[in-house]
């Protein structure tokens, strides 16, 4: 971290730049190695050595120890997903005040897409760590959604408008199940030859907006109806 005070910008901006250099290529150098070869399998050493440091001290500095690294990597990438809705969602609400469930479905998907087209370490990145929302219980799930920002509360306070027909645990548990869908077609997109880029890469994204519509505004049946009153009974 840059010293408050500074004696003059020569001083202060160099061990800054040379700072976030460090610090980016360690994320970056997890990413590859975890997405090459899976997060247990990776050592400290082998992380130093893709980031191109000597010693365990760069690491410890900047995180305090492979934990620190990789929950500070998680919330880098979090962040730029939060971010890429914010600007999607102001974007379609600027737009029209009445989105459709389709538009709204493409707010869920499309900013890690953009993201990922964009990105080949952010396409790492799916490779590597995508798979841990896909294996959550549903209480990881509520606290993941809780945690996703103003824009993603947004987004599912006008996807609950848009889907009168689900009572609110129907609608809890399709959420969940789209956001499983979702990342789970991610990560395996994400391992393809080219990815998410050209028309393939357009095909897959249209492709899961249609599946995330259509399992959300699908009707409930009397056998699911059923299931859910027997759940109530027994609780």
């Amino acid at each position: 971290m840059a010293n408050r005070i500074s004696v003059n910008k020569t001083s202060s901006t160099a061990p800054s730049t040379r700072g976030k250099e460090t610090r980016e290529a360690l994320m970056r150098a997890v990413e590859q190695l975890a997405a090459e070869k899976g997060l247990a399998y990776i050592s400290i050493r082998e992380i130093l050595s893709k980031a191109n440091q000597k010693n365990e001290s760069a690491l410890q500095y900047h995180f305090g120890n492979l934990a620190g690294l990789i929950d500070t990597l998680r919330q880098s990438r979090f962040t730029e997903v939060v971010n890429e809705r914010t600007d999607q969602l102001a974007t379609l609400l600027a737009s029209t005040d009445q989105p459709s469930l389709r538009q709204l479905c493409a707010v869920m998907v499309m900013p890690p897409f953009k993201i990922a087209k964009q990105s080949p370490d952010f396409r790492r990145y799916i490779r590597a760590f995508g798979h841990e929302l896909t294996q959550a219980d549903d209480e990881t799930l509520k606290h993941y959604n809780r945690n996703l920002g103003p824009s993603a509360r947004e987004t599912g306070h006008l996807l609950r408008l848009a889907l009168p027909h689900l009572e609110a645990s129907v609608f809890d548990v399709r959420m969940n199940y789209a956001l499983r869908l979702a990342t789970s077609a991610m990560v395996d997109q994400a391992k393809q030859p080219r990815a998410f880029q050209g028309k393939a890469g357009e095909l897959f994204i249209e492709s899961l907006i249609d599946a995330i519509q259509a399992l959300l505004q699908a009707p409930v049946s009397p056998e699911t109806q059923a299931a859910f009153e027997a759940v109530r009974r027994k609780n």
